[in-house]
């Protein structure tokens, strides 16, 4: 603040000095002799002028420089917030990319998941129906042998039964052979012969 207050100072103090010595040299002492119209532009001398035009310079220079920079660092902190935001684009990308990649990588693991457990599922039913066709030819052939055995029960009552039944067929013919041919005396030989034989 106080170089500002001495460059626009100066500018005065040099231009006091200028008008000063201007008004010295040209003032004739009562000298009667032709006056001579200077130049004004807004009623200002031109050493004013001059004066006012470096003063303008120099506060552009001062003041532009100072505007200049909030510039830059307004374009400056521009450039860094998008940056920034280049650098969270970027990392949001990378991010996305490994997301990706690790849900094609579960989607690969499940399809390989999936193929296994249905191969997995394959083997169990043929195995289950391997077992079931096994179980079903057991059961299939207890039943036939049991229905066999029934077969050779029943058989073997039949055959029994008409033993028994030719047995007592045969001992009734025979009781009537016997109590039609055999006396008394028959017997008696017959029961003497068994007792000699003891």
């Amino acid at each position: 603040m106080a170089d500002t207050v001495t460059q626009t100072q100066a500018p005065a103090a040099a231009h006091a000095a200028v008008n000063a010595a201007y008004t010295t040299t040209t003032e004739v002492p009562h000298a009667p002799t032709e006056h001579h119209a200077e130049p004004e532009l807004w009623g200002l001398a031109p050493f004013q002028i001059v004066s006012i035009s470096m003063a303008l310079v120099i506060l552009i220079a001062i003041f532009g420089g100072k505007v200049h920079k909030a510039i830059a660092g307004g374009l400056d902190g521009k450039i860094a917030t998008i940056r920034q935001q280049l650098d969270e684009a970027k990392q949001l990308r990378v991010e996305a990319e490994a997301l990706r990649d690790e849900y094609a990588a579960k989607i690969a693991g499940a399809e390989k998941d999936a193929e296994a457990m249905l191969v997995n599922a394959r083997h169990e039913a043929d195995a289950i129906l391997a077992k079931a066709e096994d179980d079903s030819k057991a059961m299939v052939e207890r039943r036939k042998r049991m229905a066999e055995d029934k077969i050779a029960a029943a058989e073997r009552d039949a055959v029994e039964d008409v033993r028994a039944r030719a047995a007592g067929a045969a001992t009734a013919a025979a009781r009537k052979l016997i109590a039609e041919k055999h006396d008394a005396e028959a017997d008696r030989k017959l029961a003497d012969e068994l007792i000699a034989g003891i």
